[in-house]
């Protein structure tokens, strides 16, 4: 099924659905319990960590039509992006270097380099470019 880049790890408990429509990078580190609904497609770059109890969503449905047709939106994460603990990803863009902070609620495009937080989340800060060199690579004790 998924596409995974190597040195990528991903812990156990992990749900993933619909595994076909999910691309992992290099050195990315994905934690324990989370859910990566790849539905509508989740793209994941290189050197991204993703904390545990985190849950990242592709796609959604049309709460208008009579079906409740679904909405094809994948999910993009580029490189060097970092979400913390039990945050919630909807159908979104997560640019180069940005940060999600823990129990955020992204359910919109997040600018390169930029820190949110909050339900939904905002911008909170910035994050230093010159941070961006390190590997996202781990290997954990017992996977």
């Amino acid at each position: 099924g998924a596409k995974i880049g190597k040195d990528s790890a991903i812990m156990r408990g992990t749900s993933i659905l619909d595994i076909e429509f999910l691309t992992i990078g290099e050195c990315v580190n994905i934690g324990p319990r989370c859910l990566l609904d790849a539905r509508a497609g989740i793209y994941i770059g290189n050197n991204v960590t993703i904390a545990s109890d985190t849950q990242i969503i592709g796609g959604g449905h049309d709460v208008n039509h009579p079906d409740f047709l679904p909405i094809p939106i994948p999910t993009v994460i580029e490189d060097y992006v970092w979400i913390a603990s039990r945050a919630m990803v909807l159908p979104s863009h997560i640019k180069r270097g940005a940060v999600v902070a823990a129990h955020a609620l992204v359910n919109k495009d997040v600018d390169e380099l930029t820190i949110v937080g909050g339900v939904p989340a905002k911008a909170i800060g910035k994050r230093d470019a010159d941070a961006l060199g390190y590997s996202g690579k781990y290997k954990p004790l017992f996977g």
